[in-house]
């Protein structure tokens, strides 16, 4: 019923960024064709926008932000101007980008052309955001979280990110994203 076991909670958050960061090309190819006018069905923001607000937030950043990190403080590394204090801003960032980029969306769908460049703008500044946050979290704060957490606590994550996932995205979702990136790649030619 689902991807195999994770090794460790990082390995699984890892796994995520993986998958994330393939959404993050999809908007940069989409914002590429809207740069050169070309056609982009609202259709794929769309997606993209529920991908990022499901996945990529209430769950993904939902097991950081209300397990690993928390966890991670209370083995001495303060929130505020520590590492995990730098990764909730910019998250928070990360939303900002989102919930501007779901406004223009819905005026894009509703046949308003001049919200394409608040589109290209929003959608370019999380991926951009993104694809600079995530080797942070890849090369730094998931290693430092290895060295200081013992077996029990790692296993005491895994069960806590089943849970955040079955009650945050439900049963299967998370093949069904995989399956939406694919049939937008599909879409946009990416191999």
């Amino acid at each position: 019923m689902h991807h195999a076991a994770a090794i460790s909670a990082t390995e699984n958050l890892k796994e995520e960024h993986r998958i994330i960061e393939r959404m993050l090309k999809i908007l940069n190819v989409a914002c590429e064709k809207l740069k050169k006018d070309e056609e982009v069905p609202p259709e794929i923001f769309k997606k993209a926008i529920d991908f990022i607000r499901t996945f990529a937030d209430r769950c993904h950043h939902g097991k950081e932000e209300d397990t690993l990190f928390p966890m991670i403080e209370q083995h001495g590394f303060p929130r505020q101007g520590g590492p995990t204090g730098v990764m909730l801003l910019e998250h928070d960032q990360g939303r900002g980008y989102v919930r501007a980029l779901a406004e223009a969306v819905e005026k894009y769908e509703r046949g308003d052309k001049t919200v394409k460049q608040a589109i290209i703008e929003n959608a370019m500044g999380y991926a951009m955001l993104l694809s600079q946050h995530i080797p942070k979290e890849d090369e730094i704060l998931y290693p430092m979280a290895d060295k200081v957490l013992g077996l029990t606590e790692q296993k005491e994550l895994l069960e806590k990110f089943e849970k955040i996932e079955k009650e945050r995205i439900g049963e299967g979702k998370h093949q069904e994203y995989i399956h939406l990136i694919m049939d937008l790649e599909r879409e946009l030619n990416i191999r």
